[in-house]
């Protein structure tokens, strides 16, 4: 056959999908790597995940409620120690629904308005809303430091048992079985309830903080050391520590550099899991008046306040029991979201 009769069939083949399209894939031609980062497929799932978003937004909202509590209190307000006694019947301790106008009776449900958000404490008139704000101050100060005391502690230890192992594993292992028997709300009660006025260069409610910190973080750490123990046991083995150890790298080296790098993700979601929970625990302590010293407002003696006068002020357990659950609940399921979203076997 001659070259002018094959022209016209070479002409009419058709084109090749590359060439019509240099997006598209050849027929048997497999899809490219994922190349997105961890924190990119994370941050992907997290966004997908409503629950968890809008706690994440409820967290910050509460963080930035308490790091402005001065200013909320002087544009909302009143000073959470200023009492307004004016505004309660001195017969049944209840706020007047109009303080002008005794006569109209009085609101069992605080006599809320725009001059008092949340409406006013029995008996002694205290504006609620500046003592929930600055409540949270409080609980939120001592959730943080005393999970950072915690993680940092349990980090150190879980990596150290996890990484060297034999007799140094052993020792680690059986001091957290130790800490983990330890009646640690008895103890707490024990001696926040002893502590003297002044120690160490603080006094009172500074004093009980630090107190309180300590005693949260120091004997919780146990919880994350286990975490981190079993996932450097699983890490030491790796291709990439293995290597780093036969380049002749320190033990030191490979730990801060190899291995800790790839344990930030489980401590930040335990930690977020772990702030409620001392949250609850400084609540529970200041309910049975071993907390913070009044005035200074705290959740957990505002419940313990507002037990004898349910019945005549049912508003005053309300808000303050609210406060604590929300703060609680939001952390939880912001901790479970960012749990979902770092783990790998979390379908995308």
């Amino acid at each position: 056959m001659s070259a002018r009769s094959r022209a016209p069939e070479s002409a009419e083949q058709p084109e090749s999908p590359a060439a019509a399209d240099p997006g598209a894939k050849a027929p048997g031609q497999r899809s490219g790597p994922d190349n997105r980062s961890l924190k990119q497929i994370a941050w992907q799932r997290l966004r997908r995940d409503k629950v968890a978003m809008v706690s994440g937004i409820v967290v910050v909202l509460l963080i930035l409620a308490a790091a402005l509590a001065p200013l909320l209190t002087k544009w909302f307000g009143y000073p959470p120690t200023q009492f307004h006694q004016e505004l309660i019947d001195p017969v049944r301790r209840v706020p007047y629904v109009d303080p002008d106008n005794p006569g109209l009776g009085t609101d069992p449900w605080g006599a809320m308005n725009s001059d008092h958000l949340l409406g006013v404490e029995p008996t002694t008139g205290r504006d609620l809303f500046s003592r929930i704000v600055h409540g949270a101050q409080i609980s939120l100060l001592v959730a943080f430091l005393s999970t950072l005391v915690c993680v940092a502690l349990g980090t150190v230890m879980g990596i150290i048992a996890g990484y060297v192992g034999g007799w140094v594993d052993t020792i680690i292992s059986r001091a957290m079985d130790i800490f983990l028997a330890f009646p640690l709300m008895l103890f707490a009660i024990a001696l926040v309830g002893v502590i003297p006025d002044g120690a160490f260069g603080l006094q009172g409610n500074g004093l009980r903080i630090g107190v309180i910190v300590f005693i949260i973080g120091f004997f919780n750490w146990p919880y994350i050391a286990r975490i981190v123990r079993g996932q450097t046991l699983a890490l030491r083995e790796r291709e990439f520590v293995e290597a780093s150890r036969s380049l002749g790298a320190s033990t030191g080296h490979i730990l801060v550099r190899e291995i800790l790098p790839n344990l930030v993700t489980p401590i930040i979601v335990y930690a977020t899991l772990l702030i409620p929970t001392n949250i609850l625990f400084e609540a529970a302590l200041s309910f049975l008046g071993v907390g913070i010293n009044p005035p200074t407002p705290s959740w957990g003696k505002m419940l313990s306040e507002a037990v004898p006068l349910y019945q005549q002020a049912p508003y005053f357990i309300i808000v303050p029991g609210l406060a604590i659950f929300i703060t609680v609940l939001a952390f939880n399921l912001f901790g479970d979201g960012l749990r979902d979203a770092f783990d790998p076997k979390t379908s995308d």
